[in-house]
């Protein structure tokens, strides 16, 4: 029998996302970027579903009727409440987003309950496609929150895959456990002298002369997590690596789904195809899927992530 939250717990969630509201109103002031009511009130929306799926919100939500549509109506909303106030409201943004969270709801309506299927590639591919090619970025065009779109599909990914159509095993789940750091932190380090020696080999690392601070760290770290890490810990282990392992083993969907990792970062920090960025990425992914597959639990790989990421961004970009 599925177990939901007691009374207590309940309110303890809706405490832990205001306060997670808070030190994201903190690190904005951090990184001065000025986030007007309207927006934070978008932002809050789609922080909502990510966190509350994060504590088991669909074991509420399964068996709803009208579910799926609640969903994109929701989002729209999310999406409203900025673009009306602000007079940055965009038909091709608006029914873009809304015309592909409805698109896949409709698609896994008549997915193979057992199985991933073509669907379920297909929806991977919407997904993966619409957020790294940044093509909704203008839906908010706010300096530094260029991430609420990639906040949007992450909430109807999660939707899809932990109601409509739930494959189990994702490993979403906010709960932080002992093993989590223990195995995250491990893949850090196990990782780290592979991207050093390789790094500077390539010259895509750059030493800084700066010792970073605390404050900074802890900053970049929470950020990272929530918004880089997790949602593409989400994507490619979660589902890809998740999927993928089901049809031709843990080993070679871990190659894979690196390999496939690395591409999706060709076209960053650069105009061109950045190829020393595919090949750590590619290399990370490794860390990042063995991390998932430890104990398949997002937490764990995206703790290697976030870490990752932070060390590169303060000491080594």
């Amino acid at each position: 029998m599925v177990s939901l939250l007691s009374v207590r717990e309940c309110q303890c969630v809706i405490a832990g996302f205001f306060a997670l509201l808070a030190c994201f109103w903190y690190v904005a002031r951090y990184f001065h970027v000025t986030v007007a009511p309207a927006t934070a009130v978008s932002f809050a929306l789609l922080l909502a579903p990510y966190w509350a799926f994060g504590f088991g919100l669909e074991n509420r939500l399964r068996g709803h009727a009208g579910g799926a549509l609640g969903i994109v109506i929701y989002l729209a909303a999310a999406y409203l409440v900025f673009a009306l106030p602000q007079g940055q409201f965009r038909w091709d943004m608006f029914l873009g987003m809304t015309g592909i969270v409805s698109a896949i709801m409709l698609l896994l309506a008549h997915a193979d309950p057992q199985n991933p299927d073509w669907r379920d590639w297909l929806v991977l591919a919407i997904l993966g496609i619409s957020v790294d090619l940044h093509f909704f970025a203008r839906a908010w065009p706010v300096a530094g929150l260029s991430g609420m779109p990639k906040l949007l599909f992450v909430d109807a990914g999660l939707y899809a895959y932990l109601v409509a159509r739930p494959i189990g095993g994702i490993g979403f789940d906010f709960r932080l456990r002992r093993n989590d750091l223990i195995t995250g932190l491990r893949e850090f380090l196990y990782f780290t002298p592979i991207a050093i020696v390789l790094g500077f080999a390539l010259d895509f690392l750059h030493l800084h002369r700066t010792p970073g601070s605390p404050l900074q760290f802890g900053a970049g770290w929470l950020f990272t997590l929530f918004f880089v890490a997790l949602p593409e810990e989400l994507f490619f282990r979660g589902l890809m690596l998740n999927m993928l392992a089901r049809r031709i083993g843990p080993g070679r969907a871990l190659g894979v789904t690196s390999a496939l990792f690395g591409l999706a970062h060709f076209n960053k920090r650069t105009a061109g195809f950045n190829w020393r960025y595919v090949i750590l990425a590619a290399i990370a992914g490794v860390f990042y899927g063995r991390a998932w597959l430890a104990q398949r639990r997002l937490l764990a790989s995206s703790i290697t992530h976030a870490t990752v990421d932070t060390v590169w961004s303060i000491w080594l970009r």
